[in-house]
């Protein structure tokens, strides 16, 4: 085809000729699709990317200019085509790659956050009076009724409800820089 047929075809094509688009479709779709498939090292991707063209192509049809030649034209459009493609796929891999860093970088901060917070309980719950701490003991890790721990301990069960209490309230005033861990690693935390 030489200059002056692309020239007529072009010209067709922009007026809506469905037939001037379907011989530019037939002829050129196969050796774009393989040029594609050379940019992008896949077959499906690459056939996407020829397939979007040419649709967008006919869509804009009125604004269908070729400088050079039609097969330049064509050959150059899929190649910026598949070329945007690969940097939007990079683009997609580097936000994958921050996404999962920023989500390691905060399980590691988030672990010694807890490995503190740990500490931190253990020790305020050491500076608790000792009848008190016993009695947080055996309600916390123990598991026993507030009326079992009476009975063990021979005192009334008031006399569990309030030590409990005062544990749990000096166990919240010591620990409030953790309060948003506490939320979802303390059970003593909660009344």
């Amino acid at each position: 085809m030489n200059l002056n047929e692309e020239k007529k075809l072009v010209d067709e094509i922009r007026r809506g000729n469905e037939a001037a688009f379907e011989k530019i479709f037939r002829r050129y779709y196969r050796p774009l699709c393989l040029f594609a498939t050379k940019i992008l090292g896949d077959d499906e991707t690459a056939e996407e990317v020829v397939q979007d063209f040419f649709v967008k192509l006919w869509e804009r049809r009125e604004g269908f200019i070729v400088e050079t030649s039609v097969k330049n034209y064509l050959f150059r459009s899929v190649k910026n085509l598949s070329i945007n493609v690969i940097k939007h796929e990079q683009i997609k891999l580097k936000h994958a790659q921050q996404v999962m860093a920023d989500a390691e970088a905060n399980d590691f901060k988030d672990h010694f956050t807890e490995v503190d917070l740990e500490r931190a309980i253990e020790k305020s719950i050491e500076e608790l009076p000792e009848k008190r701490r016993e009695i947080f003991r055996l309600s916390r890790e123990e598991g026993l009724k507030y009326r079992e721990i009476a009975e063990r301990m021979n005192i009334s069960i008031k006399t569990v409800e309030v030590q409990m209490g005062l544990a749990i309230r000096t166990l919240r005033d010591k620990l409030k820089k953790y309060s948003t861990f506490l939320f979802f690693f303390v059970p003593f935390y909660q009344k």
